[in-house]
């Protein structure tokens, strides 16, 4: 019968594993407490990539989105399995397609943007692009089925009423943009391809965590991920008060049939 006491080597090298991990924490730690400036450059480049890429985004994603939510037209259903599809679009496609166009011999070789921040931009534009659609397209298309006909006795048309839900429905699209920045600052593909990861110019903190990894600099890359981590949670607590202070405007703001009649009682 097999022994199920660990081999003599496991029990020599657990401690030693252990001493590295730890080791590793507390210096990762000390990167972020002591603002490393190499750690600073490279959070600050993440945010600005992706900030920028969900503003690109968001602008079309939130028109497109609403016309779709709103929009009957003949092969609607087609339009919606393709946006539905490129939801789960692997980065690095993303990233191959827009290298290939931002090379010499592609259309787009002339901007030179290829391995440069503008690069990036763009890749992860065209990577959120689609998140940000499909779930606008969804909210929308639901709070049409509510108020559209409302909106349609005022003599609102489609456009009207896409941007007028669109208002109506403000706060809950504000989780379309966390999930549209999580989807950009989190993917490490595209930008890795279009970006080449140069040190001090296009190396962000995903890709940054890919490479110290492979270098065997476990206390950057820990701390980048720690960081990245960070990032996520205080973006989650921001929507969670906005939205926890919308419910309180909800629920103190007098409902339509009151407010009503105080108008034709005060007339």
């Amino acid at each position: 019968m097999a022994s199920r006491n660990p081999p003599a080597y496991d029990r020599l090298t657990f401690p030693f594993r252990m001493n590295t991990f730890s080791d590793s924490v507390s210096t990762a730690f000390s990167l972020i407490a002591s603002f490393d400036p190499l750690l600073g450059s490279i959070v600050l480049r993440s945010l600005a990539v992706s900030a920028c890429a969900c503003l690109l985004a968001c602008s079309a994603g939130l028109v497109l989105g609403a016309w779709l939510g709103v929009a009957r037209f003949r092969g609607r259903d087609v339009v919606l399995t393709l946006l539905n599809t490129l939801l789960a679009l692997p980065s690095v496609v993303v990233g191959l397609v827009v290298y290939l166009l931002l090379s010499r011999s592609g259309p787009l070789g002339f901007l030179g943007w290829l391995f440069s921040f503008k690069a990036m931009v763009l890749a992860q534009t065209v990577l959120v692009l689609p998140v940000v659609t499909a779930l606008v397209r969804q909210t929308i298309e639901d709070a049409d089925r509510l108020h559209g006909e409302q909106f349609q006795s005022l003599g609102a048309g489609k456009g009207m009423r896409s941007l007028l839900l669109l208002w109506d429905e403000r706060y809950t699209l504000l989780t379309v943009l966390i999930a549209a920045f999580g989807r950009a600052i989190s993917e490490v593909g595209a930008v890795m391809v279009v970006g080449g990861n140069i040190d001090g110019f296009t190396r962000v903190m995903t890709t940054a965590i890919a490479l110290e990894t492979s270098k065997g600099d476990l206390p950057l890359a820990l701390a980048l991920g720690l960081l990245l981590l960070a990032v996520v949670l205080l973006l989650n607590v921001l929507i969670a008060l906005v939205r926890r202070w919308r419910e309180r405007l909800d629920d103190h703001a007098p409902p339509p049939e009151s407010a009503s009649l105080q108008r034709q009682g005060g007339g």
